[in-house]
């Protein structure tokens, strides 16, 4: 049986055929607004089961056509929660393999068995797809992350302070953006936390998909990995170093905002971990910067900045727009709440409701991601 999408657009098209322009067109209206991206197809509007479709709250008519291609594009991937879900396709296991290659050409770690009266600590691989500013897709980018619950302060690690970007600054370099007519670039470092020298000594379980020589053996980290809880603060103070040395400033107020100010140019860098914004009133100089981190980090030039902490960046001569739609739907589909009936206020005023303060939640961690998130999607 043919998945429910390919179905769709085998009736869409004996439906063309059979009734010529005239159908082509209410199918144009009727599935203007229709999303690619809602995997769960029982929450989909087939057959009249939703009574309440998405469709009916969102609309992407005023769209341009170059952001309309974008916007669906980076909603109709799927990113992979855990290896189990990856494994099963292979551009991921693809990805994971170089990744690996990666890291083990970067000698971040070597095969040895573990030392009496030392703890391992876990690891997990984390998936996210990266795309240019056209909404082509840039890679199927992986990252190795170690589980930092499980490191001992004193042992495993000593200071771990790193600066945190501000989202105010993000909004403040966009309206500066926007004003003063400034290019905005986004550039994505590769292998960002593995150019952070590591100090402490540390014992890492294997990840997924590796070979290993011997079964008892485990990898003795010599390099900085995502996850710990020292490796920000590692990272950070590296490319901020180099970053000083080039001629850049750091900011006071945001050390994630550095500043580069020359009779005939301006530059502004902002970092958020892996990801760097370059705002910048000449295109020279933006190329420029991006020679000098590449030859230094080597970089991934992702274009006009288009997709950034969860923002789709919508630019044109009135302005530039922000919209969080992708990452609000992905809130709802992951709650399970797509097909949901839409209010203006969360709670009736008038609602009388009675909790059982004696038993626990059933997912904490759930309830504490979906409260973070909402946070996130409010604050922003």
């Amino acid at each position: 049986m043919l998945p429910i999408p390919k179905l769709i657009n085998m009736g869409m098209l004996m439906l063309i055929v059979l009734d010529g322009p005239t159908k082509l067109e209410n199918l144009q209206k009727k599935f203007n607004d229709y999303h690619h991206s809602i995997n769960n197809f029982a929450q989909m509007d087939l057959k009249g089961k939703t009574r309440y479709p998405i469709s009916f709250v969102l609309s992407y008519s005023s769209l341009s056509d170059r952001h309309l291609h974008f916007t669906m594009t980076i909603s109709s991937h799927i990113e992979p929660k855990n290896y189990e879900q990856a494994c099963k396709f292979p551009e991921w296991t693809t990805a994971m393999k170089k990744e690996l290659e990666a890291l083990q050409a970067n000698k971040t770690w070597y095969l040895t068995k573990l030392p009496n009266n030392k703890v391992l600590i876990d690891c997990k691989w984390v998936y996210k797809i990266k795309y240019k500013s056209n909404g082509s897709m840039e890679r199927y980018k992986t990252r190795l992350v170690a589980k930092r619950y499980t490191q001992i302060e004193g042992i495993d690690y000593l200071d771990t302070f790193s600066p945190l970007a501000k989202l105010t600054t993000v909004r403040l370099l966009l309206a500066l953006a926007a004003t003063q007519h400034w290019h905005l670039h986004h550039l994505d470092v590769d292998n960002s936390f593995l150019h952070g020298d590591l100090i402490e000594e540390i014992y890492m379980l294997p990840p997924p998909c590796l070979i290993l020589p011997q079964s008892n053996q485990v990898c003795k980290l010599t390099k900085s990995l995502y996850g710990l809880k020292q490796a920000s603060r590692q990272w950070f103070a590296k490319l901020s170093f180099f970053l000083i040395s080039i001629g850049f400033i750091q900011s006071k107020s945001d050390h994630s905002l550095f500043i580069k100010k020359t009779n005939v140019a301006f530059t502004a860098l902002f970092v958020y971990v892996d990801d760097v914004i370059l705002a910048e009133n000449s295109l020279a100089n933006i190329d420029e910067v991006k020679q000098a981190l590449n030859k230094t980090f080597k970089i991934k030039d992702l274009g006009e900045l288009k997709y950034f902490l969860g923002l789709e960046v919508a630019r044109s001569k009135h302005g530039i727009y922000l919209c969080q739609r992708k990452y609000a739907l992905n809130i709802l589909t992951d709650s399970g709440m797509l097909g949901c009936k839409p209010c203006h206020t969360p709670l009736s005023k008038d609602l009388k409701l009675l909790f059982n303060t004696d038993a626990p939640l059933y997912d904490v961690e759930s309830y504490r991601r979906l409260v973070g998130r909402l946070l996130y999607l409010t604050n922003t």
